[in-house]
């Protein structure tokens, strides 16, 4: 057992990786000897045993050469890596020494919904000064996270990862383990971030078009069709540079707590087999992964084994893990680069042999403009746009989550079957008729600008800025769960929900409703259900459904057990869900003020006689 109090005052902490040997603990009267476990490569504790004691609370940080507010487990950013053993139970005291409620919560872990740490759900949060004691058996192996589910706390340093060592022999064994905690850092406060993105939601966004972009596309397309292009986007109130919320203008990107110029390093000796264990831990920011020079084999995504791929480089969306093996063969260092979606900045680290060693650090990518693939045109390849009455909507769902929500009026499809671009103004009559993927009452709201004409399957499109790589990026469809199908493949039931929001209004949803305005969607305890997901809007969102497995279907009968799916702009994908786990679990997009916003919805799984008697 390890025991790591934390001070409940504001403390300096000078440095970029912050272990709590930095803290300067002997001021407080405490042994720097009981602070601290065995000190972990990620620049945090890592705390291993069956029982463990956090502590979140205040700290004073330097990441930028500026001192902010911190919020942190028991004084280190990223907190603690909390290592156990499947099989074991596990205990977890946590002490609340903030002025406000806390919570954490254990992502992608199965455990009883009480201990699944959201507040209004499954507890009240942990209230200042007190002791909330986790307890849960673990079910799992493999590379996990944990963070704040309260406010911002998240945003502020409140996240680590988990690793849990799998009770038999791990079919995949290494000479080295590294954690890879990526985030996302500001020097403002997170409230203030989410305040001015409600002001005005491109605030942060500094790859707007220009005059020079504007005459270069006279130039190269013609007067004519730079204007009509100008004219669609001006109509849609979007940008189509518009790839990220908050990007690098205010971010600082982490790798293990550590900024670019800091460069977390790792050793090896040529020809040792190294897994690198990667968790977005970040608020808002999916990463391109590579290592040039090195190839990378997945073994392991969301914690679940899948069947090993070679690979370059793969987009990380934000609240995923995936665990991979590297065999540097020389003896040369190589650079960990992970760039943000919207090419504002990078996280970076070092692989290398010998400590004095560095590798080259490549140059960001231009960023990559939006087009209509992520307008939700994909699906409409080789057809007629002026002419859509032929499309076949059989075998589509058109269902919705919840009756009450549907109010049984019909799909509305609108009127003018001539629009030129898929997304539309919030205005019924823009939408088309016939279109491929139909919408709901409540998508037709001051909440909703934007939604897809003919989304398509996506799962093998690398994303926008990585379609045009020379090398191998890394897909949800070149994967599958190891050792086959882990569940039925048939659904009792389907389920359909429409990603929605107002980009300019910063609001997001669940078919048009946010989550103040929504009612719990419910499952029936047993049932395997199908989700479908349509993300009407340009923005790419990570989707996690605590407490339960989501089974995303690849095709042919293939499965990759996920606990946070990522659903790009435009994109319409499914995966199955086996109710298992009776209680209230929380359903969200992983983006922190997304989720803030209203993408979130409560979902209860009940018995069949329950869920009757509740209906009647």
């Amino acid at each position: 057992m390890t025991t790591s109090p934390l001070m409940g005052r504001r403390h300096f902490v000078q440095g970029l990786a912050l272990g709590a040997g930095a803290l300067g603990i002997g001021g407080l009267g405490m042994s720097p000897a009981k602070l601290l476990a065995s000190q972990g490569q990620t620049g945090a504790a890592t705390l291993s045993g069956n029982t463990f004691n956090l502590a979140i609370g205040g700290a004073d940080v330097n990441i930028t050469g500026t001192t902010r507010p911190a919020t942190l487990v028991n004084g280190s950013l990223p907190a603690p890596t909390l290592r156990w053993r499947e099989g074991d139970t596990v205990t977890l005291n946590v002490t609340n020494y903030l002025p406000e409620t806390t919570s954490i919560h254990w992502h992608g872990l199965l455990l009883p919904f009480q201990m699944d740490g959201v507040p209004g759900l499954s507890f009240d949060g942990i209230a200042p000064g007190e002791t909330f004691t986790y307890r849960f058996p673990i079910k799992q192996n493999g590379t996990y996270w944990y963070h704040s589910h309260s406010g911002f706390q998240e945003q502020s340093g409140v996240y680590g990862a988990i690793v849990i060592d799998p009770a038999h022999a791990d079919p995949e064994p290494v000479d080295r383990d590294y954690v890879m905690v990526l985030s996302d850092w500001s020097d403002e406060k997170p409230e203030q971030i989410y305040a001015t993105l409600k002001k005005l939601s491109h605030y942060y966004n500094f790859n707007e078009r220009t005059i020079f972009d504007t005459l270069r596309d006279f130039r190269e397309k013609g007067v004519a069709q730079t204007l009509k292009d100008r004219h669609m986007w001006n109509t849609m109130r979007m940008s189509q540079s518009d790839l990220a919320d908050v990007t690098g203008y205010t971010y600082t990107y982490l790798l293990n707590g550590r900024s670019p110029n800091a460069n977390w390093t790792g050793l090896f000796k040529p020809g040792e087999r190294v897994k690198l264990r990667f968790v977005n831990a970040s608020a808002m920011t999916f990463f391109d992964i590579r290592i040039p020079g090195l190839d990378m084999t997945v073994v392991a995504m969301d914690g679940q084994p899948v069947k090993p791929v070679r690979f370059h480089e793969c987009r990380l969306g934000v609240a995923e893990t995936i665990d991979v093996i590297v065999t540097p063969q020389s003896k040369q260092a190589f650079t960990v680069f992970a760039q943000s979606i919207d090419r504002s900045g990078f996280a970076r680290g070092t692989l290398t042999p010998d400590p004095a060693m560095s590798a080259p650090v490549p140059e960001m990518d231009p960023p990559p403009l939006l087009g209509h693939t992520e307008m939700g045109m994909g699906g409409m390849a080789g057809m007629n746009h002026g002419d859509m009455k032929g499309m076949n909507h059989d075998g589509m769902s058109h269902g919705e989550m919840n009756p009450a929500e549907m109010k049984h009026k019909g799909m509305r499809h609108g009127g003018d079957n001539n629009v030129p671009f898929a997304f539309v103004a919030n205005n019924p009559d823009l939408a088309p008729r016939n279109s491929a993927v139909q919408h709901l009452d409540s998508e037709y709201g001051p909440g909703v600008d934007m939604r897809a004409m003919a989304p398509a399957a996506m799962l093998d499109d690398p994303g926008i800025g990585l379609r045009e790589r020379d090398w191998k990026v890394l897909t949800y469809a070149d994967m599958e769960t190891a050792g086959g199908p882990p569940d039925s493949l048939m659904p009792d039931r389907e389920i359909v929900l429409h990603l929605t929001g107002n980009m300019s209004r910063y609001m997001w949803s669940f078919n048009g409703i946010k989550f103040a305005d929504s009612v719990p969607l419910e499952l029936h305890h047993g049932e395997r259900a199908r989700i479908t997901l349509v993300n009407d809007t340009m923005m790419t969102h990570p989707i996690h459904l605590h407490g339960l497995w989501s089974d995303l279907e690849l095709g042919d009968g293939r499965l990759l057990r996920k606990h946070t799916i990522t659903v790009k702009p435009g994109e319409k994908l499914s995966y199955l869900v086996r109710a298992d786990a009776k209680g209230r679990w929380a359903y969200h997009c992983h983006l922190l003020y997304h989720m803030e916003a209203g993408m979130f919805r409560e979902v209860r799984v009940v018995d069949n006689a329950a869920a009757k008697e509740a209906r009647s």
